[in-house]
């Protein structure tokens, strides 16, 4: 379904669903306003007053590209996480999760309806016409597992599956080392009982490819937040491509890379501003990172845990 027909459907909501659902094996489910109230989101705060992360600024150009909420604020938040959408991208600039490793609970993941938010004009949120029959997977930016945790395990396990929260992901770039590395996260978070934000988005680019009237992005990238044993901060950044997957969508397959790489690029990249955390960087501190151009870094490629710079 193209860009345009799909915008058509939206002056009918039943028809809408109705369609995608048969056409799909995409379950759409619906959730109501009431679902939304009271939701702080991202906890800036999170690893203590004294350890305040807030959430990045888009560069002043980009900051009008910006999708407006229905109430004109610009943050969607979530349970223990929060979106920043694009209007012309139809896709996350970058989410932000709290993750408690104290309190984690294993949820199983069953089978799953994904919804849009309404909340937001759907003609800002990508769908099933992207993700239906093809090799993309609706990556989740914010892991499922991640916000799970405490009392409000299940409600924030449900918010994962909104539309705001996946990007088109080759499945083999979604299933291998960027799962390796939220898994290698996620399990140190509850092995030692961490507090941790963690940070993710696309690259955009104007030469991305375009695929059903989409650009997909051909980079990802995460930065994890964290207080070390001797009280500092540590912030590390991530970096992997799918470029060799998607050049040619239909037919591609390649290799894939996951680098570590400076804040710094990460914010070259995407026009974000993270402020102090760049400062708190062991990748700049322990003179792995040699800067260049814009664009342009000494990376540290991560094959497995032990190759982190933490």
């Amino acid at each position: 379904m193209s860009v345009i027909s799909y915008h058509n459907f939206l002056k009918n909501k039943n028809n809408l669903d109705s369609v995608f659902t048969r056409s799909s094996q995409i379950m759409i489910g619906h959730l109501d306003n009431e679902w939304y109230e009271s939701l702080t989101g991202y906890d800036a705060t999170f690893l203590g007053n004294n350890y305040a992360v807030p959430l990045p600024k888009l560069r002043s150009d980009l900051e009008q590209d910006i999708a407006p909420l229905t109430t004109g604020n610009t943050v969607l938040n979530y349970t223990h996480f929060s979106i920043v959408m694009s209007r012309s991208r139809r896709l996350a600039y970058y989410t932000a999760v709290n993750i408690n490793g104290e309190q984690l609970v294993d949820l199983q993941r069953n089978a799953e309806k994904w919804y849009f938010d309404p909340r937001l004009d759907r003609i800002y949120q990508c769908g099933p016409e992207l993700y239906d029959n093809n090799d993309f997977d609706r990556g989740h930016l914010v892991r499922r597992l991640d916000p799970v945790w405490g009392e409000l395990a299940q409600k924030a396990n449900k918010d994962t599956f909104h539309f705001t929260n996946c990007s088109p992901q080759h499945k083999d770039l979604n299933q291998k080392t960027w799962l390796d590395l939220e898994e290698y996260i996620l399990k140190n978070a509850d092995a030692f009982n961490l507090k941790v934000n963690v940070f993710t988005g696309p690259v955009f680019r104007t030469d991305d490819m375009v695929y059903r009237e989409i650009k997909i992005p051909a980079e990802f990238w995460k930065i994890v937040v964290m207080i070390k044993d001797d009280g500092n901060l540590s912030a590390t950044a991530y970096l992997q491509t799918q470029r060799s997957l998607i050049m040619d969508f239909e037919f591609a397959f390649g290799s894939y890379k996951t680098y570590q790489v400076a804040i710094t690029n990460i914010e070259n990249l995407t026009g974000l501003d993270f402020g102090d955390l760049r400062n708190h960087d062991p990748f700049i501190l322990n003179q792995i990172f040699v800067a260049r151009r814009a664009e342009t870094t000494i990376a540290h490629v991560i094959n497995t845990s032990s190759d982190i710079v933490l």
